[in-house]
Order: C-alpha cells, then structure tokens, then sequence
C-alpha cells in the first residue's frame, strides 16, 4: 500500500498566490524523488469546532486561510529516501534554499505527519 505524508499548513490569505508558486516547486522535487501524487488545497469550508479544529491546530489568524496537503508515495522506503536525499546539508537544490525560496506561511505553526495506508477504495 501507499504511504501519505499529511499537511496543514495557517497561510496568510494574502499569500495564496504566493502558496501556489511556492508548492509547485517542492511538488515538482517530490515527484522527482518519486512520489506518485500531490494534493495541495485550500481552505473553502473549514468550521471552527467545539473542541478542536483545524484552524486551532495551526492557531490560524482571522486574516490567514487553512491549507491541506498530502503527498502520496508508492512506499515508505521511497518517501524515507526522498526525505533523506532532500534534508541532506549538501543538497543545493535551489527549492530547498530557504533565501531564494522562502516560505509564505509561518512554519513553526505547520504540523505534519507519515501515515500508512490501511484502506484504499477507488472507483
């Protein structure tokens, strides 16, 4: 089965564009290093809850918007692979270089996480 990594990200709303040009280039990274698939979303329908959210989870200001991403692996190994490759001090991928390629969202506030699939259905 595959393996997703999972992320939800508080960006500035004014920063959408920004988000946008900024995913498609570590996507296009993931892809190289083998990941089958990447969803980046934005948040169009997420209601506050009454014991948590996903607007509390990353303290999401009134003027930022929820965004949800996942990409999807063939395999742990691969995704394991890819992120050993990319967090390497050595790597001088230009994507990775947060000077030339700054974040437009505050990444302390980003969580994240692996997760096995144990169900799949597709139509």
């Amino acid at each position: 089965m595959s393996y997703i990594d999972g992320f939800v990200i508080a960006v500035p709303t004014s920063n959408k564009q920004k988000f946008i040009d900024h995913a498609k280039g570590a996507d296009s990274m993931f892809l190289e290093m083998g990941a089958t698939r990447v969803l980046e979303c934005w948040g169009d329908d997420v209601p506050e809850g009454k014991t948590t959210d996903f607007r509390s989870a990353v303290k999401a200001q009134d003027d930022e918007t929820v965004a949800f991403s996942w990409i999807e692996w063939p395999d742990k190994a691969t995704r394991d692979a890819a992120m050993k490759k990319m967090m390497d001090p050595d790597n001088d991928d230009p994507r990775m270089d947060q000077e030339k390629n700054p974040m437009p969202f505050d990444g302390k506030r980003m969580i994240f996480g692996g997760f096995e699939a144990v169900v799949t259905l597709e139509k």
